[in-house]
């Protein structure tokens, strides 16, 4: 084996764990409310019973897709399942401006996640 290769079956090591955990929480303490913020308030006006049919709506979906084995992300769902609620009330509810954004998100997320964990793995690669 080579001395970067760790066996299939090897256990993580702590300190990756507790960078992964605090990656996740100073991202959801930096942008978190403005994700809620968006999801609440930007993207259409809801009402409570709208809101109860976006949360259902989504959910339904999530089950759905995780029978079928499909990988689906919940803001993913529930920010379509809130486009829906509010597309219901008229296109014009829908803050059609915001959601291009949140879609142009999306689509650039994957690969420039990608890149930095490349960068990051070749700097390990390098220091290691």
């Amino acid at each position: 084996m080579h001395k970067n290769q760790v066996a299939k079956d090897a256990p993580i090591d702590l300190w990756i764990v507790l960078s992964c955990h605090s990656a996740i929480a100073l991202g959801t303490l930096f942008g978190g409310w403005r994700i809620v913020k968006t999801m609440g308030q930007k993207i259409t006006k809801l009402r409570p019973f709208e809101g109860f049919c976006a949360e259902t709506a989504g959910a339904v979906t999530l089950f759905v897709a995780t029978h079928f084995g499909i990988p689906v992300s919940t803001t993913h769902t529930i920010t379509g399942s809130i486009i829906g609620a509010g597309a219901r009330k008229g296109v014009s509810a829908v803050k059609w401006g915001v959601t291009t954004k949140i879609f142009w998100a999306w689509i650039l997320t994957i690969p420039v996640s990608a890149l930095i964990g490349a960068a990051i793995y070749s700097l390990f690669l390098v220091i290691l």
